[in-house]
């Protein structure tokens, strides 16, 4: 079983800038594909990122392609989300998970471990 912790997020003014963070426990945490959601007031999960369990392939939502980027640590147990050019629209709490058996990239229900999510908040 994996653990996740998300921390990072905050008041931030649009434009500006935040890197995310997901902190795993367990010793496999390297043979797990990771992703991101995030879900507004109202409104569905939704994708934002996801990285294979090497790095060596990331998939982005539409909406942050250029702006947002996906990375991880192996060593550290860590994923990481970079954020730029941020909008308010991009308000929201975000979440890690992790994927035990990649098939569908970006399908909710794919994911089999949850964070208990990180807010972030950008000002118009």
């Amino acid at each position: 079983q994996v653990q996740l912790v998300e921390s990072g997020g905050g008041l931030v003014q649009a434009g500006g800038s935040l890197r995310l963070s997901c902190a795993a426990s367990g010793r496999t945490f390297s043979s797990y594909d990771m992703g991101w959601f995030r879900q507004a007031p109202g409104k569905e999960r939704e994708f934002v990122a996801h990285i294979s369990w090497s790095g060596g392939n990331t998939f982005y939502a539409d909406s942050v392609k250029g702006r947002f980027t996906i990375s991880r640590d192996n060593a550290k147990n860590t994923v990481y989300l970079q954020m730029n050019s941020l909008k308010p629209e991009d308000t929201a709490v975000y979440y890690c998970a992790a994927d035990r058996s990649p098939g569908v990239v970006g399908n909710v229900y794919e994911y089999d471990y949850w964070g208990q999510g990180t807010q972030v908040t950008v000002s118009s």
